[in-house]
């Protein structure tokens, strides 16, 4: 079966029955509260000093800011799902991170015996 094309305003309707601006706003403050708690993760400082953590959370602020008066329910559900993916990737890449650094400190303690 070939892939359907979407079209524009085709349907916008039906599919904003689908998102209800309560279930959007529920999404939204959960995808908020997840990206807060990965930044909690980053614990360095750019050039200028100042905490990743505190960059990341004031650049979601004015992202979640910007998106707040956008009307199409599809685009919103877009945001939505980018934003879990993204959030979802970067988790992934710290544990795997962390598990690599876990078994770096295995091996060195290991040959250290």
């Amino acid at each position: 079966m070939p892939p359907r094309i979407f079209v524009p305003n085709e349907g916008l309707k039906r599919a904003g029955k689908h998102f209800t601006e309560g279930a959007t706003r529920k999404e939204a403050l959960s995808l908020y509260r997840e990206i807060l708690r990965t930044c909690r993760a980053f614990h360095w400082t750019d050039e200028k000093g100042q905490a990743w953590s505190h960059r990341l959370k004031e650049q979601a602020r004015m992202e979640f800011e910007q998106s707040r008066e956008e009307p199409d329910p599809l685009i919103i559900a877009r945001m939505l799902v980018t934003g879990r993916d993204c959030v979802q990737q970067i988790q992934q890449k710290f544990n795997d991170a962390d598990r690599a650094a876990w078994a770096r400190i295995e091996r060195d303690s290991e040959r250290r015996r």
